[in-house]
């Protein structure tokens, strides 16, 4: 398997988030990376610099999408978090890079609920890193697409992803 770095900035260029996984394929939802447990996530904001993951997780990058996908394993509590992003491009041979924008949407193992988060964040983001009307619109229309996604358990969100999850602790 090829190591691929994900790479996460904000919209000002500054890095926001890094984590290496292994590139698993692409199907017709987007390119998987795996993440097993104990991937190594560099934090650009916070007081840790860097952690490590708690459980096996698989990526998924739509190509296009305003989104990329956490599709997480037990013991973590969620079963799905989703970044709204601005679409992935390969920056490198082995480099994905998007811009976080900073929306969250997660949703929960025992009950199914689905989460919106930091969307006082987006707000202020908007006005304080200038956020052009198609970066709004991008992610606004990402966040409902992804809620309802998520919400309605429509695929790759109900059962796809697990194919592609029970690989990621053989990464």
């Amino acid at each position: 398997m090829t190591a691929v770095d994900l790479i996460l900035r904000k919209f000002d260029g500054s890095p926001h988030r890094q984590v290496t996984g292994q590139l698993l394929g692409e199907d017709t939802y987007g390119t998987w990376i795996a993440t097993p447990r104990g991937s190594v996530v560099s934090y650009h904001y916070g007081t840790r610099p860097t952690g490590l993951t708690r459980a096996d997780a698989v990526r998924l990058i739509p190509a296009g999408g305003w989104w990329m996908a956490m599709c997480l394993a037990e013991p973590d509590v969620r079963d799905m978090y989703c970044d709204v992003t601005t679409p992935a491009e390969w920056t490198g041979p082995a480099e994905l890079t998007v811009i976080d924008l900073d929306i969250d949407l997660v949703r929960y193992r025992a009950d199914g609920r689905v989460e919106v988060e930091d969307e006082d964040e987006f707000a202020e983001h908007r006005i304080t890193l200038g956020y052009p009307d198609e970066i709004v619109e991008g992610a606004l229309r990402a966040m409902g697409e992804l809620r309802e996604a998520l919400t309605k358990g429509k695929e790759p969100f109900h059962d796809h992803y697990r194919t592609w999850l029970a690989q990621a602790g053989r990464a």
